[in-house]
């Protein structure tokens, strides 16, 4: 299981604020890296295709097995209001075990992909590179169950 702080872009709060990420909408993708580029906070315009400060597309891993290229689209994501609290959820992903998934995956890279420039949001560090290959690997965002990110305003 995969499990480690996730981090969000500081460019990406900018981004909602511009309307680039709607989402309730937009579908929203976690593309496998290798540990050849380490994402930070402050990776201004990150991006999973060309165009911006950081390609993390670059570097994935090599797609096969049950990886595809692009990675895996979060299901069941909702983003809503509650007292001012807001959270986006996502249900856990698992990739499945397989002899043909990538045994080299560092970071996980949360990116939109409806997105004209498919706008990284932010990262999961899995705390050392995983081997998919030895059984199923599951993405897991903690929190409630499924809350991937939790913004909760200062009174």
């Amino acid at each position: 299981m995969a499990q480690g702080d996730i981090r969000f872009f500081a460019g990406t709060l900018l981004e909602m604020g511009k309307q680039t990420h709607n989402f309730s909408t937009h579908t929203l993708k976690i593309g496998l890296v290798t540990s050849t580029t380490t994402p930070v906070v402050g990776d201004t315009d990150p991006r999973w295709g060309a165009g911006g400060s950081v390609n993390f597309a670059t570097n994935q891993v090599t797609p096969g097995g049950n990886y595809a290229t692009g990675g895996a689209a979060l299901a069941s994501v909702t983003w809503t209001n509650v007292s001012g609290v807001m959270t986006l959820r996502a249900t856990d992903p698992v990739i499945a075990q397989h002899a043909s998934n990538p045994t080299n995956a560092r970071w996980g890279i949360i990116y939109n992909d409806t997105a004209t420039n498919k706008n990284a949001v932010g990262f999961i560090d899995f705390g050392s590179v995983r081997d998919l290959t030895t059984g199923p690997f599951t993405i897991d965002f903690g929190g409630a169950g499924t809350d991937v990110l939790t913004i909760t305003p200062q009174a």
